[in-house]
């Protein structure tokens, strides 16, 4: 293959041999070649005669996305509430629908909050940093129990310039915590380990999928914590069958609110001490 060829020749192969993997081979051809080039979508229609260099690499990203490879994995970045960060296998991929995750908290404190905030499981990063610029007051620690998504989050937190504002942990939920906490916040793995999953949920990391053979196994070890260290409030994604399990778990001391995502599916809940 050639070392350079023009944007249109590129992307008219590329979206041929992405023709019946994906269900938009058009647009994520152009979503690869964008990562390529670092340009934008306005770029490519206006130079469609521009030439492109280092065509291998961009033959191998192809050919990892024909394996159903996710995309976000391949360019090393992902867009989260409107901010783009890095990513790399061995941390989740962020859905948007936990965008509205952290809607939920935000909509329950003050800017000037300045207790002390835990995210359990961190996985890439985006849930602290996005509350840490939100509420600037506010201390936050960030446990994971996962290397890989230490290190993704690490990076993510020094491109953001919050290195002295989220403070990262390696641990299992709240075991390496002796703090006085006022909010927990979490989107755990909530999947039944026995569920079939589409074949790009391969590449991601099981840790942050499955929940046990269950599936709300690790909300309700999460849920027990808070109660027993009595928590000011928890914030929790979730899976869309598990309220009622999880209604019942709560304990008459808190109040606990339900929302739905994009979908109308139940998504997440938010409880609070009475």
């Amino acid at each position: 293959m050639a070392q350079s060829e023009i944007v249109s020749s590129v992307l008219a192969r590329m979206t041929q041999q992405l023709q019946g993997v994906v269900a938009s081979p058009r647009r994520e051809a152009e979503l690869l070649l964008m990562a390529h080039l670092q340009c934008d979508q306005l770029y490519l229609i206006a130079h469609p005669n521009s030439m492109v260099d280092n065509i291998e690499r961009l033959e191998a990203w192809t050919q990892r996305r024909q394996q159903h490879e996710p995309i976000e994995y391949i360019t090393e970045h992902v867009s989260f509430y409107s901010e783009i960060f890095y990513i790399k296998p061995g941390a989740l991929i962020p859905r948007p629908e936990t965008e509205l995750l952290i809607d939920a908290v935000l909509k329950e404190l003050d800017v000037d909050f300045e207790g002390t905030l835990v995210e359990v499981g961190i996985g890439s990063g985006i849930i602290s940093i996005i509350l840490a610029r939100h509420l600037p007051k506010a201390r936050i620690i960030a446990v994971d129990i996962s290397d890989e998504a230490l290190h993704v989050a690490r990076k993510n937190i020094k491109k953001f310039g919050l290195e002295m504002r989220i403070e990262l942990r390696k641990g299992n939920l709240l075991d390496t915590i002796d703090e006085k906490i006022d909010i927990v916040v979490s989107n755990p793995p909530y999947i039944a380990n026995d569920t079939l999953l589409e074949k790009n949920l391969d590449y991601e990391p099981a840790l942050a999928l499955f929940g046990g053979s269950v599936g709300d196994e690790i909300i309700a070890m999460l849920i027990d914590q808070v109660c027993q260290r009595h928590i000011g409030m928890f914030a929790c994604e979730m899976g869309y069958d598990q309220q009622e399990k999880v209604n019942a778990r709560i304990g008459s001391d808190y109040e606990v609110s339900f929302y739905k995502d994009y979908a109308k599916f139940d998504r997440g809940f938010v409880m609070k001490r009475s």
